[in-house]
């Protein structure tokens, strides 16, 4: 199978490198960032590409996203320390077939890959997330920030009562019982970075 890797860290790149090409993959390339992933993609035509989430100028997701609209038919596999469910969310909205662990081992990594292009390994699908509305959203940012209800109210024009009840909303969507497990869920779940 022939990949392109993209991950802004040259020793890890360098080494998955070496781990899969002794799995029998041939690496055509590698990039530093999610852009220069999109052009040697689209240059190379690679049946896989290895996209980091998180890289200079163009993210993974971002770069899965591009890669689709500009119609790569090759695997998008995730490689990644992060495991929101948002995340993950993003990168199946993304056009992304696969999101894996960077602590995966090589040997595993290949089996997976070797999997995936032949049909066999399931193909990534979005977590059920709670849904925000736009106004929740704004709340969580400010109660995140440490803000009272009062303080909340007078920041988005609300009565006390009214930021209460988009509380009480929020800690049922997100399964805590007050503000603190409201915003250490939240941020599990990938709504506050």
């Amino acid at each position: 199978m022939r990949l392109i890797i993209a991950d802004d860290h040259p020793l890890f790149r360098v080494g998955l490198k070496a781990a899969l090409e002794r799995e029998g993959f041939s690496v055509l390339a590698e990039a530093g960032d999610g852009e220069q992933a999109v052009v040697l993609c689209l240059e190379h035509s690679p049946q896989a590409v290895l996209l980091d989430i998180k890289m200079p100028l163009l993210d993974g997701i971002s770069a899965a996203r591009a890669l689709r609209q500009k119609g790569f038919k090759g695997l998008v596999a995730m490689l990644t320390t992060f495991s929101e469910p948002a995340l993950v969310q993003q990168a199946v909205q993304a056009g992304a077939d696969a999101f894996w662990s960077k602590e995966m081992p090589p040997d595993e990594l290949a089996f997976r890959l070797k999997r995936l292009a032949a049909g066999q390994e399931p193909r990534l699908k979005a977590p059920a997330l709670p849904t925000l509305t736009p106004r929740e959203k704004s709340v969580l940012e400010l109660l995140s920030q440490g803000l009272s209800t009062k303080e909340i109210a007078q920041v988005l024009l609300l009565s006390p009562e009214t930021v209460k009840d988009h509380l009480f909303r929020l800690y049922s969507k997100l399964g805590a019982k007050n503000r603190v497990e409201a915003i250490e869920s939240a941020r599990e779940l990938g709504f506050l970075s």
